[in-house]
């Protein structure tokens, strides 16, 4: 069973309906598996979709955060799942980059526990940039 992270903590996944392969993608989808090696630019987005899941298949591979980047860009404004070995450290930037939610495995939930993420999850408040140039987010 896997374990969802949001800005409010862990929670139980609520997404009740099944996923499509990327490879099987048609325009009527509603939710989408989409590998980390995929080209954002192929990921086809239509009114039906409403949520994309973004495999990680290591804490070292950011291929990623950039899908979601690039998928925000594109318009897309369905729920957005990172998925797989996404760690605590990494959870700022999977909400800056476009990600609502990270989905875990209780393996990695015990090993990181919920306070780990939750220290993270005030991501707009940390933004490096603004610390730099002197101002809060407040003026961004």
């Amino acid at each position: 069973m896997s374990i969802i992270v949001t800005d409010t903590g862990f929670g139980p996944d609520t997404w009740e309906q099944g996923y499509t392969a990327f490879g099987e993608a048609t325009n009527d989808v509603t939710a989408l598996d989409v590998p980390s090696d995929t080209n954002p630019a192929d990921i086809p987005l239509s009114s039906s979709l409403k949520m994309v899941r973004v495999d990680f298949p290591s804490s070292h591979d950011g291929r990623g955060f950039t899908i979601a980047r690039l998928l925000r860009l594109r318009g897309y404004t369905g729920r957005l799942r990172a998925r797989g070995h996404v760690i605590a450290d990494q959870y700022a930037m999977a909400r800056r980059c476009g990600f609502d939610e990270v989905e875990i495995s209780q393996t990695l939930a015990a090993r990181q526990p919920e306070d780990q993420w939750l220290f993270r999850a005030d991501w707009q408040a940390h933004d490096y940039q603004a610390r730099l140039r002197g101002q809060t987010n407040a003026a961004i």
